[in-house]
């Protein structure tokens, strides 16, 4: 069965003046303290030249912004927080945060600061004794490539075992993706039709309707592939084509990711296409020869006995027509020989809408009133009304951060499965491969088409 481990007794996050503390950090710990789930030292480190008054205005504005202000909550932070500035390069830095961890002996460091910089951390808090028995956040990306993640890793590994490094993908703290999980395996209807004999295809897209917006010098040396599907859209895939794990043991899900994602085909460049929209070039920080991509499209296969010749289409990109992520598992349409009608071109499916609405629906068809029997679609769907505020959920990054503390590493990605999800795009984000310009405000370069030319086109979200 599962053990408990003991909660972490402090918290540290690296880069506490910065835009993820700012953004999601900060409201993410005035979340846990309104629940009671935080009550320790919670002590920012950043070279900023700034002082804890500071560092509390700062907080103040951003839960303000992002959070909803909640003074009683916000003056019990207050009290939790300190502030260490330096140079993470000086060992004198980490020599004051050994000070200000006092009689700390089970901390969580929380490196939200660029890959680039977390040897020189990792080094220094070794060094300090502020590592040991402590666990450690990271944030993605988890490398560029294969190689680069496990050497990523390898930097970790020096001084964190594996149980104690928590890769931060903020996608698995969300409600509607973990509900995917939920559904699959507590629903007895789904297990006899998730596999070839009924399953047509699996769509998953990721739309954004807007641009880079202002982050044009990341996203150069990102792109969509490492952004969101090597991340995000594999751990989707991997939920949604998993075998069910057993509840007995705590590494039963990302076991099963794992064994689900090593059985992807790694992507040729026949089964992707890629795109730039128009005007991305034109971007503060973006080359005006980028070959960069803000939109690809993926046709995957898993050689696996449950899903041999379904194919699973991805597809991911900026400046699309609307926000929204979406899965459509189109199943096979039956025998048409009951009834004296076309074949329709909407069968039955089931449908995960995760984002701005959370819904979970299925398609099916019913007699059109009056005489004869034709059909006509319907659809039977489950529409989530948000709570706002400290009574309705934990977000996903307070979800996160709560998980790490209590060491709960489930919703975290394991070496294995960042691994097996590299393997699968690694022979293409190197290129080369063609680019397809396509208008902002469009559904991506028409190119895109071909990969589902045999299966009727896009299920487009609406």
């Amino acid at each position: 069965m599962n053990q408990e481990k003991p909660r972490a007794d402090a918290l540290v996050f690296f880069g506490a003046t910065g835009d993820l503390a700012y953004k999601k950090i900060f409201p993410a710990l005035l979340s846990l303290v309104q629940r009671g789930r935080l009550d320790c030292p919670v002590i920012g480190v950043a070279k900023s030249g700034w002082n804890r008054d500071q560092l509390v205005e700062r907080a103040r504005k951003s839960v303000t912004e992002f959070g909803g202000m909640d003074e009683e909550a916000f003056a019990k932070l207050t009290r939790l927080l300190r502030y260490v500035d330096g140079d993470y390069g000086e060992a004198a830095t980490f020599g004051r945060l050994r000070s200000e961890l006092e009689s700390a002996r089970l901390p969580v460091h929380y490196l939200a600061i660029p890959p680039s910089m977390f040897p020189v951390v990792v080094e220094h808090l070794a060094q300090a004794g502020c590592a040991e028995n402590a666990r450690v956040i990271v944030e993605k990306p988890f490398g560029r490539d294969l190689e680069s993640a496990r050497s990523l890793n390898a930097t970790l590994r020096k001084v964190f075992p594996e149980e104690n490094v928590f890769r931060i993908d903020h996608y698995l703290g969300k409600e509607a993706v973990q509900n995917i999980l939920y559904f699959r395996f507590a629903n007895a209807f789904l297990e006899p039709i998730w596999n070839r004999h009924y399953v047509e295809n699996v769509q998953i897209t990721l739309a954004e309707s807007f641009g880079v917006t202002g982050r044009g010098k990341f996203y150069e040396e990102t792109g969509v592939i490492r952004d969101v599907i090597q991340n995000h859209l594999l751990q989707v895939v991997s939920y949604l084509a998993m075998e069910a794990p057993s509840a007995t043991y705590g590494e039963a899900i990302r076991d099963e990711q794992a064994k689900v994602l090593r059985t992807v085909r790694p992507l040729s460049v026949d089964n992707m296409v890629r795109g730039q929209f128009r005007g991305y070039r034109d971007e503060p920080g973006v080359s005006k020869a980028s070959y960069m991509a803000t939109y690809a499209a993926l046709r995957l296969y898993i050689d696996s006995w449950r899903w041999e010749g379904v194919p699973f289409y991805v597809r991911a990109g900026k400046s699309l027509k609307i926000t929204c992520t979406e899965i459509v598992v189109e199943l096979k349409n039956p025998p048409q020989v009951v009834f004296s009608e076309p074949t329709p071109s909407v069968g039955n499916y089931v449908r995960f809408r995760l984002n701005p609405q959370v819904a979970i629906a299925i398609g099916a068809r019913a007699k059109r009133p009056g005489e004869g029997m034709q059909g006509e679609p319907l659809e039977l769907s489950v529409v989530e009304q948000a709570v706002q505020g400290k009574d309705g959920r934990l977000g996903d990054y307070a979800r996160l951060l709560s998980d790490a503390m209590a060491g709960d590493a489930t919703l975290f990605a394991r070496q294995d499965v960042v691994e097996a999800a590299w393997a699968i795009v690694d022979p293409v984000i190197h290129g080369p491969s063609p680019m397809f310009e396509y208008d902002p405000g469009s559904w991506g370069p028409p190119q895109a088409d071909r990969l589902v030319a045999d299966i009727g086109g896009w299920n487009t979200p609406r």
